[in-house]
């Protein structure tokens, strides 16, 4: 019996669903089993109505999330779910936060197609006995190739001593949202949110917000 493993993929453009499972419908002789959501909440929704799910696939902006909030809502959700973020920005500050926030991988659109195989071959590997992530089959890179390789730099030093709450700022501000898209979406209000951003392109040393969000593409 050819082994096979379910994966949801979570995104609203019908054509990258429609891509991927033309280009992943199989993985070295795994059989790939692709269950489709283009919200959030429909993402929780069949999670929670199919128990075998191996391993999600989640763009960053949907119609109800914006950004980091959608995992954090997921991980929140179903803790022992191996939920890739999948995103067309390689922002250091997004990467590490999505790993921090318990993301099992980190996928972006514009990889090469033998690398996005090689990290999904990753992603849906058996566990290993210590409770990691197994070897991937024919692959002997492992759990190396799940997140890209990122330099230290100086900006993630500041970035690291920010707060939660401005954290979560950052996160919308670099996912493009405007005050109001982030004062809905942090049931903050309109003047604290301004202050937030005010206080972030202090603490960061930028002029603008423009300049922020520069200092992460």
């Amino acid at each position: 019996m050819t082994a096979s493993r379910k994966v949801l993929l979570v995104d609203d453009h019908e054509l990258v669903r429609v891509g991927v499972k033309a280009t992943y419908g199989e993985l070295l002789g795994l059989a790939i089993e692709w269950l489709e959501a283009t919200t959030l909440a429909e993402a929780l929704a069949l999670y929670r109505a199919h128990g075998d799910i191996d391993a999600v696939l989640l763009d960053l902006n949907l119609a109800d999330c914006k950004g980091l909030q959608g995992l954090r809502i997921f991980m929140q959700a179903h803790p022992q779910a191996r939920v890739a973020v999948f995103s067309g920005t390689q922002d250091e500050f997004v990467v590490r936060q999505a790993r921090a926030l318990g993301a099992a991988a980190y996928l972006g659109k514009g990889r090469m197609t033998s690398e996005t195989r090689e990290t999904l071959l990753a992603l849906l590997a058996p566990a290993s006995p210590n409770g990691g992530a197994g070897v991937p089959l024919g692959t002997a890179a492992g759990a190396q190739v799940l997140f890209p390789r990122l330099p230290r730099t100086a900006m993630y030093d500041r970035v690291a001593e920010l707060g939660p709450r401005h954290l979560e700022i950052l996160e919308l501000v670099l996912s493009g949202c405007t005050n109001q898209e982030i004062s809905q979406s942090t049931q903050l209000s309109l003047g604290t949110v301004k202050n937030y951003v005010s206080s972030l392109l202090l603490a960061l040393d930028v002029r603008s917000r423009s300049h922020l969000i520069s200092l992460f593409r």
